[in-house]
């Protein structure tokens, strides 16, 4: 809230120079802001009482905004990227997609192994789980295990992310 928007009677003031000068009235915060050129914004609502600080709103927005903008750079956004194969992948397709895995861990991503099982494949989903452990094998070296294989439905997958 700035300036005529501040309903409250009394609040902390701040001068622009960032020193306290004590409780006094909205009206008379805001008459000292009109005087200095300046917006009287309040930038702690919910203390008591309320924190108002005599700035330039505009100047504040901007910094405000350039400060997220910040803060959304520095943010890192993880993806999670998924490798399907089934149960009767020959070791060389097994190695292409164990260095497909590899790229995708060197960026930061997590990758989702989905192994699928069609038809009467779901009869050997227990010798299955020996491929999933096959695969860990090869990116044993930069991969760490975040969750261990698991059967779901007619899937079963394991989630690895990067070593740290």
């Amino acid at each position: 809230m700035i300036n005529e928007q501040i309903r409250d009677k009394e609040v902390r003031l701040i001068s622009e120079e960032g020193e306290q000068l004590g409780i006094v009235s909205a009206k008379e915060a805001l008459k000292l802001a009109k005087e200095a050129n300046l917006d009287l914004v309040k930038i702690a609502p919910s203390a008591k009482p309320p924190v108002c600080k005599i700035i330039d709103y505009g100047k504040y927005r901007y910094e405000m905004t350039r400060k997220e903008k910040e803060a959304k750079k520095k943010q890192k956004v993880t993806e999670v990227k998924e490798i399907r194969f089934s149960p009767n992948i020959d070791d060389n397709d097994l190695n292409t997609k164990a260095n497909m895995a590899r790229k995708f861990l060197a960026k930061g991503d997590k990758v989702k192994v989905t192994l699928r099982f069609r038809g009467r494949e779901m009869a050997h989903t227990s010798s299955s789980k020996v491929i999933l452990d096959n695969f860990f094998a090869k990116l044993e070296d930069i991969a760490v295990i975040d969750r261990p294989a698991r059967l779901e439905g007619r899937n079963m997958s394991m989630f690895l992310t990067e070593k740290r």
